[in-house]
């Protein structure tokens, strides 16, 4: 089944030129997006109004890294072939790839840990646009060879894992706090450095 799967998905995108471009654009691109959305709500996100958010972002960031590094764990216990590795005549690569473990998916556990946490901590919006993008990732990523179905299912499952566990509340208030003081300090240096620049555009930014 899970082989089935991704041939008849790899074999498809092949065939759908207008499709496969987007997609394998967004696969290649996915790590630096969700880095710079991650950044760039911890950064922007400012001020008490805008806490929340901010903090929802960092735990999705700390959420993926504890993900991501359980994953890596696992890869030295279970070292399971890509597809374009195992049916190199079968596959239509789209793109290079390292020849590393397939399962699970960084992508899917990064993508969902991010996602869930943001829809736990209620940023319905974002974590919604989050999930629907996570899930074209794990989609992606099957489509042009470089996983199986279960990885990505099983990234997914390690990312949301990740998400919960830094949902518990002592970890969650310990994350919050973090979030509030680091944020705090960078909203204090550039609320300085605009004064600097922008003397009477400060208090506009609050």
């Amino acid at each position: 089944m899970d082989w089935s799967i991704v041939h008849s998905l790899n074999t498809w995108l092949y065939h759908n030129d207008s499709i496969e471009d987007p997609i394998l654009f967004y696969v290649q691109a996915a790590e630096l997006i969700y880095l710079l959305a991650v950044v760039g709500l911890c950064a922007f996100a400012r001020h008490e109004r805008w806490a929340p958010l901010r903090r929802a972002a960092a735990a999705g960031g700390l959420s993926a890294g504890l993900g991501l590094l359980v994953g890596k764990v696992i890869t030295f216990f279970y070292d399971r072939p890509r597809p374009f590795v195992t049916h190199p005549l079968a596959i239509h690569l789209f793109a290079k790839h390292a020849a590393d473990a397939s399962f699970p998916s960084d992508h899917a556990t990064a993508s969902m840990a991010i996602a869930l946490s943001l829809l736990l901590r209620r940023r319905y919006w974002w974590g919604t646009l989050a999930l629907v993008f996570s899930m074209i990732l794990d989609f992606g990523r099957v489509a042009v060879g470089f996983h199986y179905p279960t990885d990505v299912i099983g990234g997914a499952a390690i990312g949301a894992l990740a998400a919960l566990l830094l949902w518990w509340q002592p970890l969650r208030r310990l994350v919050d706090w973090a979030a509030d003081f680091c944020g705090g300090l960078w909203d204090r240096f550039l609320d300085a450095l605009l004064a600097r620049v922008l003397p009477h555009g400060v208090a506009g930014a609050r």
